[in-house]
């Protein structure tokens, strides 16, 4: 009978087989690592690279624009042609209106169009809704501007703070309203299922548990839309225009944050320039606050 298969021999080439292969695992173990950590390391850069233009954006306005930065600054009005000191106080007064205006109008409007895509079961037509949506959201700014100035300005014949915040609902009003639907797929369908099986109306079914539940979502998305657009000079260039006083009616021309940045920053006045890099601190300081706001709402939202 044949020793093939068996003995020593045999024993050794299992044994050396054996060892390859612990040494070929310990080599992918150790190709793994490596790329691992390598993966690591790039999302560590990328996360950098994501942060940095942020820190590098608040760390030049605040040293171009920080010794500008004082109470009067805050407080008062901008001073006449020539004089140096004065502030922005009626621009940031008047972006807070604008941007007040804007989310008058277009929350009410984006919140019932987001209810009307996630309640209508016509598919076609929820298609349609949500394709001109997303077509809006990709509408320059200034076309709004210029829409709101043919529409409002040219019939008021007049440059005012109501055109200019309606100019900026308009951006709004489309973010908002994917920004609802969106939320309101998360309202779990049990809520809805037995509210109509209590009886309750479809409207009462809305009003009372699906935009109860998703309260925190849509005031999320108004904030960010509101956000958005609290930093937009194009459309407000044909609207409200800028104003070096206060704004004593809604009908007047109305000073705003980036209009008097733009100002500001084209002028031959060096004043007027460090002026006008405290004013986009400024204004970068109220978005952080919008969103700050924003994530502490998000923080423990149920949905």
């Amino acid at each position: 009978m044949s020793a093939s298969g068996s003995g020593p021999g045999l024993e050794r080439s299992r044994e050396k087989r054996a060892s390859s292969e612990e040494r070929a695992a310990a080599r992918r173990f150790r190709v793994r690592k490596i790329l691992d950590r390598f993966f690591q390391l790039l999302s560590l850069l990328a996360a950098v690279v994501v942060i940095s233009p942020l820190l590098l954006v608040f760390v030049f306005l605040l040293s171009s624009g920080g010794s500008s930065l004082t109470w009067d600054f805050l407080t008062q009005l901008p001073k006449p042609v020539g004089e140096t000191g004065g502030g922005m106080a009626n621009a940031i007064v008047g972006s807070c209106i604008l941007v007040a205006i804007a989310t008058v109008i277009g929350a009410p409007i984006g919140v019932l169009g987001g209810v009307f895509l996630y309640e209508h079961k016509e598919p076609r037509l929820r298609a349609a809704i949500r394709f001109t949506a997303d077509v809006l959201n990709g509408v320059p700014s200034i076309i709004w501007g210029i829409v709101v100035y043919s529409w409002v300005v040219l019939r008021m014949k007049t440059f005012s703070g109501l055109a200019g915040g309606l100019a900026l609902s308009f951006i709004m009003i489309p973010l908002i309203l994917r920004t609802t639907e969106d939320v309101l797929r998360l309202v779990p369908p049990a809520y809805r299922e037995a509210g109509l099986a209590l009886g309750l109306r479809r409207s009462q079914v809305i009003l009372h548990i699906v935009l109860a539940t998703a309260r925190r979502g849509i005031v999320t998305g108004v904030l960010l839309s509101a956000a958005r657009v609290a930093g937009e000079t194009a459309p407000l260039l044909f609207t409200a225009f800028g104003n070096r006083i206060w704004a004593a009616r809604l009908q007047e021309p109305m000073a705003a944050l980036p209009l008097q940045i733009f100002s500001y920053a084209i002028s031959p006045y060096p004043d007027w320039h460090r002026q006008a890099w405290a004013g986009a601190l400024v204004l970068l300081a109220l978005v952080f606050l919008m969103n700050l706001a924003l994530r502490l709402l998000s923080r423990g939202n149920p949905e």
